[in-house]
């Protein structure tokens, strides 16, 4: 029999994945990963998940599907590996995506090679995406729920994850998921979702600044892109490209954000036609298949968990870097935040946004154009 650990949450959608796989006849273990504890000491927890209600539902599916169950303390690592990071892209004026580097490193690098020290072939978890074995390789595939599809945040994985990666609720709609724990009796069938970061209570990211890092309150100028002052800022953390609500500055016509500027503690707003980039420049690129393009080629962008995908050249460079020539203008190009790359239903990889710039350089331009006439 195959066993397959499954990271359990307490909530509706690992529990229904454990469900499905002991239907399916895998000797399932549940393991849940105890990230983050904040206040519970005090009697009220600051966090939206690891709660111990969490864990008391966590154990009664698992004791409801007759498969053992652990918690592991994981707190530590947590902190170290997502939450500093978190913390520290903030102060530098970086919006970042922790859970993508909580999947990286905590559960399919952490928790995955403990499943397979517990001679574990799987490691199964209740995100809504799906993988796929092509000749010899493996492919990341978006969940069948296209409002629930969570592929972006696991465009992080490579061959080496996915071939012990099992996404059971990935072929599943939300609904049918919540109907399938009801068939299943399981006690979480109406569990609300959370929609926010686990560690952050109530999804308030700066209150959550506030209380472990108050350099990030120091006030700047909010400057126009002439470097006239228009007012002053309160933390550069609390503010994001593309935003416009909140600015307090009064002007003759709407202004948003159109870039943070650590060096000078400022805040740089502009008009609609001042935010427009089509040009990201992304660090770190990765590769689901583990191969990197060597020439430039098309292929539909995601810039944020809930973006809408749009059309692009993706211009790959040394070191691992790349250039994305968007057909249209961008109003939300943000620094730290993931650019995921697909081509249909298929992830190809990522790389993290670094800068934004308005129009792509001439260069650029001339290899697309020998690219595009060679296809």
């Amino acid at each position: 029999m195959t066993r397959v650990v499954v990271a359990m949450s307490g909530g509706v959608d690992s529990s229904v994945a454990a469900a499905l796989l002991v239907e399916q006849g895998y000797e399932v273990i549940g393991i849940m990963l105890r990230l983050w504890g904040e206040g519970e000491s005090a009697g009220a927890s600051t966090n939206r998940c690891c709660t111990l209600e969490d864990m008391e539902l966590a154990y009664r599916v698992a004791d409801h599907l007759g498969i053992p169950f652990y918690v592991l303390n994981v707190a530590d690592f947590f902190k170290k590996t997502v939450v500093d990071f978190f913390i520290a892209e903030y102060l530098a004026g970086r919006t970042p995506n922790p859970c993508l580097r909580c999947n990286r490193f905590v559960r399919f690098d952490w928790l995955l090679r403990r499943a397979l020290a517990l001679g574990a072939e799987f490691l199964a978890t209740g995100h809504y995406a799906r993988v796929r074995q092509v000749d010899g390789r493996y492919q990341l595939l978006r969940g069948v729920d296209p409002r629930k599809d969570q592929s972006y945040v696991l465009a992080v994985l490579g061959q080496a994850e996915l071939r012990h990666a099992l996404f059971p609720v990935g072929e599943y709609t939300k609904e049918q998921v919540r109907e399938l724990a009801r068939r299943f009796g399981l006690p979480v069938a109406e569990k609300p979702e959370s929609q926010d970061l686990c560690f952050l209570s109530d999804g308030d990211y700066r209150a959550f600044l506030r209380r472990h890092a108050p350099e990030a309150l120091r006030p700047g100028p909010i400057l126009d892109t002439r470097g006239r002052v228009l007012g002053e800022h309160q933390g550069l953390a609390f503010y994001t490209i593309g935003q416009r609500r909140g600015l307090g500055i009064a002007a003759g016509v709407p202004l948003y954000v159109v870039d943070l500027d650590p060096e000078r503690n400022a805040v740089i707003v502009g008009t609609v036609e001042e935010l427009g980039r089509r040009v990201a420049l992304l660090e770190g690129l990765h590769f689901v298949s583990g191969e990197i393009p060597s020439e430039p080629f098309r292929a539909t962008v995601k810039i944020r968990y809930r973006a809408r995908e749009v059309p692009a050249w993706i211009l790959p460079m040394p070191d691992r870097r790349a250039q994305v020539i968007f057909d249209e203008p961008m109003r939300d190009l943000t620094p730290g935040q993931a650019a995921v790359m697909y081509e249909g239903e298929v992830v190809l990889g990522l790389g993290i946004i670094v800068r934004a710039e308005r129009e792509p350089p001439p260069e650029a331009m001339e290899a697309i154009a020998a690219r595009a006439a060679l296809l």
